[in-house]
C-alpha cells in the first residue's frame, strides 16, 4: 500500500525540491485571511489525500526490513551530522515553523517545549525521556513505529537531543510491547555498532546514549512526572508542579518528556523542512498524523493521513466505511476513550484536528478513532470506560480517588436503568468536582466520557430508567 523510498539519491532529490516547492506554493497561494480555514503556507482549504511521497512512516504494516540497512534504504540516517552541527537554535526554530504539536495527546507546541532546555548549563546531565507507554485504550501507533520504523525513532532522539543538550535518552516502554521492545533494542544496538549513537554520535564530537526502560503497564504513568517517578525506581504517582520537568526532572535534572510520533517526525522535518510539514493541515493544526481506526469499521487500520481531514472521508477511505454503512453509525470516539463521544451528526462534517475537535466538546487526544455502530450499548460502553479509570487511578488526589469510585459506581446502575433522571445531573455535577481538581489529566479523563454521554445521549438514560421504574412498577401490581 504504501512506496517507501528506495534509495538514498531519491530522498536527497526529495529533500531538495520541497522548500523551492513550499516556496512556489507560498507565491502561488490564496492569501489565508481569505479564509480562516486556509492553509497559511499554500492557502488550501480542503485537507486528506495524502500522496505516498510524504508519508513519513513508510514501515507501519512491517513489510520491509526494520533494521539498519531496511532504514538506510528509506532515508533515515540521511545527514544527520548535517543536522546536528546546524546547532541548536536552528532546529528549534524548525521545528518552531513546522508548527508540530505535541502528538501524545495534549497539543503542546513542540519547538516551544524543546526551547524551555535551552538554558546555560549548570553542571547537572540533562535527559530526553520518550513516552512509549501507550496506555490509552483505543491507541494503537507509537506500537507500529516501534515495530517498523525504530531507527526513525532513535535518529530522531539523537537530533531532539542535541537540541536540548541532554546527555542520553530513556525510552519507557510498555511492558506488554515484547516484540516493539526486542525491535527497538536491536535497532538501538545496530546503531551503537555504527557509530551513530554513542560517543561522538555520527562524527558530530556529541556524545548521547539511548536506554530502553519497561513500564509495569500502569497508564497513569503516561503522565510525564509519573513516568520519571517510574524510571527512579518510585511508585508511579504525579509530581505536583512547578518545579516542572524541564528544571527539576529525572534524577533531579532538566528533562524534556514527548512522545513517540513527536520525536520520530522530527528528522524528516528538519531534512524537508519546516514549511514543507506547515503546508499540511490548518493553520495551528500543520502536518502529518498517524490515525489508528478500530472498532464497527469494515478495515481497521492505523494510517498516516493529513491533518484536518474530514472523519468521514477517514474511515470511508482507509477503513472501507461503516460496519453496515454510514447509517448504521452511533457516534465515534475520536482520541481515544479519554475524550467525549460524538454523535453522527457531528462526525458527518467534523475535521480530524485539535481544534475543530475542541470546538465540538471532544479532542483529537492520540487520534486513536473508535466507531461504535447502533448494536453498540452506549451506556455500558461508557461505564467500563469508568471501570478502567477506577482501576487505573493511583489515589493521591481525593477527587479523583474518591470521584472515579462513585462514577463507577453510578454508571454500573445506570446500565440496567437503576436510578432516577434527577441522579443524571448529579452524575454531571460530579464530573465537574473531579475535572482539573487532580495534579494530572487522569481526573478530566474519566469526567470527559461520563460528560460524553450525558451530553449527547441523555435521553437513552432516561428512557432506560423509565423502563426499569414500569419493570419495577409492573412486578409489584403483579
Amino acid at each position: 500500500m504504501l512506496r517507501s523510498l528506495t534509495s538514498q539519491v531519491g530522498l536527497a532529490r526529495s529533500v531538495r525540491l520541497a522548500p523551492s516547492l513550499a516556496t512556489a506554493a507560498r507565491s502561488f497561494a490564496t492569501p489565508a485571511a481569505t479564509d480562516p480555514n486556509a492553509n497559511p503556507i499554500n492557502g488550501k482549504t480542503t485537507y486528506g489525500g495524502l500522496s505516498d511521497q510524504d508519508r513519513i512512516f513508510t514501515n507501519l504494516y512491517l513489510k520491509h526490513d526494520y533494521g539498519l540497512q531496511g532504514a538506510l534504504k528509506r532515508g533515515d540516517w540521511y545527514k544527520t551530522k548535517e543536522l546536528v552541527l546546524k546547532g541548536t537554535d536552528w532546529i528549534i526554530k524548525e521545528m518552531k515553523e513546522s508548527g508540530l504539536r505535541g502528538r501524545g495527546g495534549a497539543g503542546f507546541p513542540t519547538g516551544l517545549k524543546w526551547s524551555f532546555m535551552n538554558k546555560p548549563l549548570d553542571g547537572r546531565p540533562r535527559y530526553l525521556v520518550i513516552n512509549a507507554d501507550e496506555g490509552e485504550p483505543g491507541t494503537c501507533k507509537d506500537r507500529e513505529i516501534l515495530r517498523g520504523d525504530p531507527h526513525k525513532l532513535i535518529e530522531g532522539c539523537l537530533i531532539a537531543g542535541s537540541a536540548m543538550k541532554a546527555n542520553a535518552a530513556y525510552i519507557y516502554i510498555r511492558g506488554e510491547f515484547y516484540q516493539e521492545a526486542s525491535h527497538l533494542q536491536e535497532a538501538i544496538n545496530q546503531a551503537y555498532a555504527a557509530g551513530l549513537i554513542g560517543k561522538n554520535a555520527c562524527g558530530t564530537g556529541y556524545d548521547f546514549d539511548v536506554f530502553i526502560h519497561r513500564g509495569a503497564g500502569a497508564y497513569v504513568c503516561g503522565e510525564e512526572t509519573s513516568l520519571i517517578e517510574s524510571i527512579e525506581g518510585k511508585q508511579g504517582k504525579p509530581r505536583m508542579k512547578p518545579p516542572f520537568p524541564a528544571d527539576v526532572g529525572l534524577f533531579g535534572c532538566p528533562t524534556t518528556v514527548t512522545n513517540v510520533e513527536t520525536v520520530a517526525v522530527a528528522p524528516t522535518i528538519l531534512r524537508r523542512g519546516g514549511s514543507w510539514f506547515a503546508g499540511f493541515g490548518r493553520a495551528r493544526n500543520s502536518g502529518t498524523k498517524l490515525f489508528c481506526i478500530s472498532g464497527h469499521v469494515n478495515n481497521p487500520c492505523t494510517v498516516e493521513e493529513e491533518m484536518s481531514i474530514p472523519l468521514k472521508e477517514l474511515i470511508d477511505k482507509h477503513c472501507g466505511g461503516v460496519r453496515g454503512g454510514w447509517d448504521n453509525l452511533l457516534g465515534i470516539i475520536p482520541g481515544g476513550c479519554s475524550v467525549p463521544v460524538i454523535p453522527k451528526d457531528i462526525c458527518e462534517d467534523v475535521l480530524m484536528d485539535f481544534d475543530a475537535l475542541r470546538d465540538v466538546n471532544s479532542g483529537l487526544g492520540t487520534a486513536a478513532v473508535i466507531v461504535m455502530d447502533k448494536s453498540t450499548d452506549i451506556v455500558r460502553a461508557i461505564s467500563r470506560f469508568a471501570k478502567f479509570y477506577r482501576h487505573e487511578s493511583c489515589g493521591q488526589c481525593t477527587p479523583c480517588r474518591e470521584g472515579t469510585k462513585w462514577l463507577e459506581s453510578m454508571m454500573d446502575r445506570f446500565e440496567v436503568g437503576r436510578g432516577q433522571a434527577e441522579e443524571i445531573d448529579q452524575i454531571w455535577e460530579l464530573t465537574k468536582q473531579i475535572e482539573g481538581h487532580t495534579i494530572c489529566a487522569l481526573g478530566d479523563a474519566a469526567a470527559w466520557p461520563v460528560q460524553g454521554l450525558i451530553r449527547h445521549f441523555r435521553p437513552e438514560l432516561e428512557s432506560r430508567m423509565a423502563e426499569f421504574q414500569k419493570s419495577i412498577e409492573a412486578n409489584g401490581s403483579a
